[in-house]
């Protein structure tokens, strides 16, 4: 079996909950160097995970023999500079999403990819997860017939530091580095695992406001999309409302029923249709990208196929820059 042995370019709170300890859970698999631009932060990371190097340069840790593959934890605005550095040096590339904070920077990820045939992958880990593959089973077991209509509804209060300095606001809030506000981080989790469950989406349009006057990026949208099978579908999106409008919500609408489910909650899968109203709760593993980080290893030691590759996930930004009216 061939061993995968990873370099982590970042080493920050996604790193550390989500993802990281998925690595070494992995049989072939292991995390053998950290690098991240704050010399505390790195040394730190490895001397808690049990990881023998870490570095504060990029190439360093590309460059390290022991290492032959690159996880890229960073924020959107240098994902594109680390995937390409990484395949460029023959080493496959584990991306967070979205994969680029432009669609132009994704092309530029899978030119280089197709030219060094070193495989990108991206970090949509909702599509393996337990919970979205059973929304995905009522779907196309027909239990809610034809879908004719989909909507996607998401609003939450602001947070304590929105309300902080201009210089002292979260990389999120900077589209410089994030590709966008909150809309550029969440968002894509919700389009992609629509675009899993129907396609991909061939037109979108969207009106963008701030309406708290919080922070420079948007803070409140509305879209309308259209998938490749003709399936017309809206989204609103708002992170500056009240909290009894918080709302985390997907609605798949049928000719036969309705299923609806949240993203990042998890909260119980509802099914109603002719049978009746169905509850369904379905528990994810503790690490949630453990699933597909697998997937990835597997996929690099020629056992399966993983399927969120760099060209699956470009069609994410391209919608995400055509509701923000980026062109």
């Amino acid at each position: 079996m061939k061993r995968i042995q990873w370099g982590f370019i970042g080493c920050g709170e996604v790193a550390e909950k989500k993802s990281g300890p998925a690595f070494n859970e992995v049989e072939g698999s292991k995390v053998v160097a950290v690098m991240s631009r704050t010399e505390r932060r790195a040394r730190s990371y490895a001397v808690r995970h049990g990881i023998a190097k870490w570095y504060t340069d990029a190439q360093q840790i590309i460059d390290d023999p022991d290492v032959n593959a690159i996880y890229v934890a960073t924020p959107p605005s240098s994902h594109a500079t680390y995937a390409i550095m990484a395949m460029k040096a023959g080493k496959p590339v584990y991306v967070e999403k979205p994969l680029a904070a432009t669609y132009e920077d994704c092309a530029r990820i899978n030119r280089v990819s197709e030219q060094t045939g070193v495989p990108c992958f991206v970090a949509y880990y909702r599509r393996y997860l337990p919970y979205f593959q059973k929304v995905r089973d009522i779907i196309k077991n027909g239990e809610i017939g034809k879908v004719i209509n989909v909507q996607v509804r998401y609003a939450c209060p602001p947070r304590d530091i929105d309300y902080t300095k201009p210089e002292q606001l979260p990389w999120r809030l900077r589209p410089e580095i994030s590709g966008g506000g909150y809309f550029y981080d969440l968002a894509p989790h919700q389009l992609d695992l629509l675009q899993e469950f129907f396609g991909v989406i061939v037109d979108a349009k969207g009106i963008c406001a701030n309406r708290g006057g919080l922070y420079q990026p948007e803070d409140t949208l509305s879209a309308c999309f259209r998938f490749e099978n003709g399936l017309p579908g809206s989204g609103s999106w708002c992170f500056v409302g009240h909290e009894a409008a918080r709302e985390d919500r997907i609605e798949v609408i049928g000719d036969k029923g309705i299923v609806l489910f949240s993203v990042f909650n998890y909260e119980p899968i509802q099914l109603f249709n002719t049978a009746g109203a169905t509850t369904i709760e379905v528990p994810n593993p503790p690490y949630v990208q453990l699933p597909i980080i697998k997937a990835v290893i597997q996929h690099l030691q020629g056992i399966d196929v993983c399927n969120a590759t760099s060209v699956s996930a470009t069609p994410v930004n391209w919608v995400l820059d055509r509701i923000l009216g980026k062109f």
